[in-house]
């Protein structure tokens, strides 16, 4: 079992170029979960969703306000910093993606998730002898949970958070808890999800796609309980629970009914950003591991 005391063991320092590329294929993920479409409720390059105050653009500002970030995560994981370290760094981060976007929340959720992820990846010891590609993903999301008990102690008393206030009202974990539980949504339902589908022969936005219907279907999404409670959050979670069920998108039908699915939410103002946060964690661990052709890491 991973105890927390091996978070905070120094590595080797990254081999020259690691970490940028740990940060390319970060800011990769962010750009491919934009593309995404018919993303429910979601803003993309065809439209904004059930958002009215940002867009495409406004992403890519986000996202290029983060460029660097990653590659420092991965760079602190590699020299064993504990959580608080990685914490400063978040919110240096976070507070980029706020005066680049005008104080909109693009990208607060995967800061703090990706974030922890490419700390992970920065590790030395990751790459296990034997392991496949989905599975050496699984293993970056488990080493998360190494930082686990710092994750959850480092709660602020005062959390004014849509997330906190979720907590509050109606008692349901959030990312805090699945980082500190190494991801069993992303581990469990989002990757495997992704694989399945690059499996099948899917595209790179089929498999996304599917990731993150599956996705939907099972988290307590705290941006669909914040925006529409329990109601809201049933809704989304039985529509994609449905979509799965009649095969996704690996079917012909599935684009079809995702657009479907896509405009139901918009009309209700449904936003699963939790779910999006997870598919571009999902992007990033499949670059990582080599699930995308051309995009795996050169490991030292």
């Amino acid at each position: 079992m991973l105890t927390n005391a091996r978070a905070h063991r120094a590595d080797p320092p990254l081999a020259a170029g690691v970490a940028a590329e740990i940060d390319r294929c970060a800011l990769w993920a962010l750009g491919m979960e934009l593309r995404l479409y018919p993303k429910a409720g979601l803003v993309s390059f065809v439209d904004t969703g059930s958002h009215r105050d940002m867009d495409a653009a406004t992403f890519r500002r986000s996202a290029a306000a983060l460029e660097g970030y990653f590659g420092g995560m991965a760079e602190a994981g590699a020299a064993g910093a504990r959580f608080a370290e990685l914490k400063a760094l978040g919110m240096a981060a976070e507070a980029r993606m706020f005066r680049a976007t005008g104080g909109i929340n693009t990208h607060r959720g995967a800061v703090f998730s990706l974030g922890l992820l490419a700390a992970s990846a920065g590790r030395s010891d990751l790459r296990d002898e034997g392991a496949d590609a989905l599975e050496h993903g699984l293993r970056l999301c488990e080493r998360v949970g190494l930082w686990g008990p710092d994750i959850l102690a480092a709660r602020p008393p005062v959390d004014a958070s849509h997330g906190a206030q979720v907590r509050a009202r109606y008692g349901a974990a959030g990312a805090r808890e699945q980082a500190a539980a190494g991801f069993p949504v992303l581990r469990r339902h989002t990757l495997p999800a992704f694989a399945l589908a690059c499996r099948r022969g899917a595209s790179v936005e089929a498999a996304g796609l599917h990731a993150f219907y599956a996705t939907v279907a099972v988290l307590d999404d705290n941006n669909l309980l914040y925006r529409a409670g329990p109601d809201g959050l049933a809704f989304a979670r039985q529509s994609a629970g449905d979509f799965m069920a009649a095969g996704g998108m690996l079917v012909g039908e599935g684009y079809g009914r995702a657009r479907a699915l896509h405009e139901s939410f918009v009309a209700r103002r449904l936003s699963p950003g939790g779910a999006a946060d997870l598919v571009a964690a999902a992007f990033f661990l499949a670059a990582m591991a080599g699930l995308v052709p051309g995009r795996a890491l050169p490991w030292r």
